[in-house]
């Protein structure tokens, strides 16, 4: 199991209460919200020096990375769209708190904080990607333009 470190150790999804996990998971919304945001720049970034391709090496890489953000970016919204209805259920949980099934909505709240860490993994791999293919590119395509003149 990946531990999404925006929590203390141990056992504290089986342990806290109602409040605490609300808050914990207003904190993973306004991480995702972030992500979105950064996904966003990463596509831009990705168009602007995608017109500017001439090899096709370069141009397959880029369309392999615009791929795999589009995949990522996906990921990103479909988990927003899970935590924003956890916090829904958090929130009733907070005003009722012996509604439900105690040990299967922290089972829940456990998985989802594994997607967002998987997610988070993904996210910081595919970004270094970026950055490093834009950075090749950059660099190869400027010999190729300053030859041609």
């Amino acid at each position: 199991m990946n531990i999404y470190r925006d929590r203390p150790k141990g056992k504290f999804i089986q342990e806290a209460n109602w409040q605490e996990l609300y808050v914990l998971t207003q904190h993973w919304k306004k991480d995702l919200e972030f992500y979105k945001d950064d996904l966003r720049f990463l596509h831009g970034l990705i168009d602007k020096y995608f017109i500017w391709i001439t090899e096709k090496e370069n141009l397959d890489s880029v369309k392999k990375i615009g791929t795999n953000l589009l995949k990522i970016s996906e990921k990103c919204q479909d988990l927003l769209d899970k935590v924003s209805k956890h916090i829904l259920q958090l929130g009733e949980l907070v005003e009722n708190p012996d509604k439900g099934e105690s040990r299967i909505f922290r089972l829940e709240h456990e998985h989802l904080e594994d997607e967002i860490a998987n997610f988070v993994k993904s996210f910081r791999e595919n970004r270094k990607e970026v950055f490093t293919i834009t950075e090749y590119v950059v660099d190869n395509e400027k010999l190729v333009h300053l030859l041609e003149t």
